[in-house]
C-alpha cells in the first residue's frame, strides 16, 4: 500500500511540535526560540527604552563587550546606587519607564518634532514633580523652571539616541494608561499615586486595544526611521505581570489580556517590517515548562536566574546565527544583580496586604 502523501505537518523540526519542542525539554533548556533577523556588531550603538525589564539589557550588553549607548549619563563622581535612584543608567536617556506605545510616541513628538512641551507641574510641598516622570527626582524639583530645563536635557538625549543608535531595543510593558481628557496627554502613572491630585472629571482611564497599540507603535517607529533611516528595532514584551489593574477585571485576567495585545503587536510588526525583529524574553520566562521557576516569591519579579537565562539565550542565538559577528571570545561575564526601578509597582501599595 503506498505511503500517505506528505502534508505540511509531516517531517517538521522537533521545535515545531509541543511534545518534543517544549514538554520533553528540561527547565531552562529550551532552545531554538529565536532566529535573529539581523546581526548586532560590537561597535553598533544599542539604545534601550521601555518598561522596567528593559533595564536588564544595557548592563548585559556592556558585560558581553557590546556598545550600549547612554546619552544622559549621571554627573561625575555620583555613586552608581545614587545615580540609579535618580533615574540615571536605567535607559539610554532619563525618560523613566515608558510602558506603552502611546507614551513612547508622546516622548518622540516632544524630542523629534519639537512638539509643544506641557507646562504642567505637580506641587509637592515646596517642591515640584514632573507629571511625566513623577518618581525620577525623589525629592522633586526646586521649581517649574528647573523641571522644564531637566526635561529638555532628556529630550535632547532621546533625540541623540534615536539619531545615533544602530539598534533600538524597546520593551512593551502595559496597555493600561491614564490620560488628561482635556489635552490627550498621557501620564506614566495615575495622578494622585506618585504626585498630583486625581480629578475624575479630567483624568481618564484609557487602555489601549490592539489596533490602537499597533498603529501607534508603527507611527513611533516610522518617526524614528525618518530621523535615522539606518535604525533597526528589536521589540520585546515584559514578562512582569501587572502590579494592579483599574480595569475592573481580576489582575490575572488583565495581565493576560494586556500581554496578549502587546505580544501580538510585536509579532505583527516583526512580520511586516524588515527593520524589526522580536526577541521572546516573555516566552522564555513564562513558558509552562518552567513552572514559574523564574519568578520570585511574589510571582511577579523575575529572578536573577531568569534574567541570566534570557540574556544567555539572546547572545547564544546571536552567535549561532551570525558566527563571528560578536565580540572576541572572553570569559563569561555577568553584570551584577541590580534592583529595577518599576514605577508601576507603586500601585500595589494602595491595595490590601496579603
Amino acid at each position: 500500500m503506498p505511503d500517505d502523501p506528505p502534508h505540511p505537518y509531516s517531517g517538521l523540526p522537533a521545535s515545531a511540535y509541543w511534545r518534543s519542542g517544549v514538554a520533553a525539554q528540561l527547565p531552562g533548556a529550551l532552545t531554538g526560540l529565536w532566529d535573529p533577523a539581523f546581526p548586532i556588531a560590537p561597535g553598533d550603538g544599542v539604545a534601550t527604552f521601555g518598561s522596567c525589564f528593559a533595564q536588564h539589557f544595557g548592563p548585559a550588553l556592556r558585560a558581553r563587550g557590546y556598545r550600549w549607548v547612554n546619552f544622559e549619563p549621571p554627573p561625575r563622581k555620583v555613586p552608581p546606587a545614587l545615580s540609579l535612584r535618580y533615574g540615571y543608567r536605567q535607559f539610554s536617556a532619563r525618560t523613566g519607564n515608558i510602558y506603552t506605545p502611546t507614551l513612547l510616541l508622546q516622548w518622540l513628538r516632544w524630542a523629534i518634532e519639537q512638539a509643544h512641551m506641557p507646562t504642567e507641574g505637580w506641587a509637592d510641598g515646596a517642591r515640584i514633580r514632573d507629571p511625566f516622570r513623577p518618581r525620577l527626582e525623589p525629592d522633586g524639583f526646586s521649581d517649574v523652571s528647573e523641571m522644564h530645563h531637566m526635561r529638555r536635557v532628556t529630550l535632547r538625549a532621546l533625540r541623540n539616541a534615536v539619531r545615533k543608535a544602530r539598534v533600538l531595543v524597546f520593551t512593551l510593558g502595559l496597555t493600561e494608561r491614564w490620560i488628561d481628557s482635556d489635552t490627550g496627554l498621557e501620564y506614566p502613572l495615575c495622578p494622585g499615586t506618585a504626585g498630583g491630585r486625581f480629578d475624575p472629571a479630567r483624568h481618564a482611564f484609557a487602555p489601549l486595544d490592539y489596533p490602537q497599540a499597533l498603529a501607534t507603535m508603527a507611527e513611533a517607529m516610522d518617526l524614528m526611521r525618518a530621523e535615522n533611516p539606518d535604525l533597526r528595532f528589536l521589540l520585546t514584551v515584559s514578562p512582569v505581570p501587572l502590579a494592579a489593574t483599574a480595569s475592573g477585571a481580576h489582575v490575572l485576567n488583565a495581565t493576560s489580556g494586556s500581554k496578549a495585545i502587546l505580544r501580538a503587536v510585536a509579532g505583527a510588526l516583526a512580520a511586516i517590517r524588515p527593520d524589526t525583529d522580536y526577541f521572546p524574553s516573555y516566552e522564555i520566562i513564562s513558558s509552562p515548562v518552567h513552572g514559574g521557576r523564574f519568578f520570585g516569591p511574589d510571582m511577579r519579579q523575575v529572578t536573577q536566574e531568569g534574567v541570566d537565562l534570557v540574556m544567555d539565550s539572546f547572545f547564544g542565538a546571536m552567535a549561532a546565527r551570525f558566527p563571528g559577528s560578536g565580540p572576541a571570545p572572553q570569559p563569561p561575564s555577568r553584570p551584577p544583580a541590580r534592583d529595577l526601578v518599576c514605577e508601576e509597582e507603586l500601585y500595589a501599595a494602595f491595595g490590601p496586604r496579603a
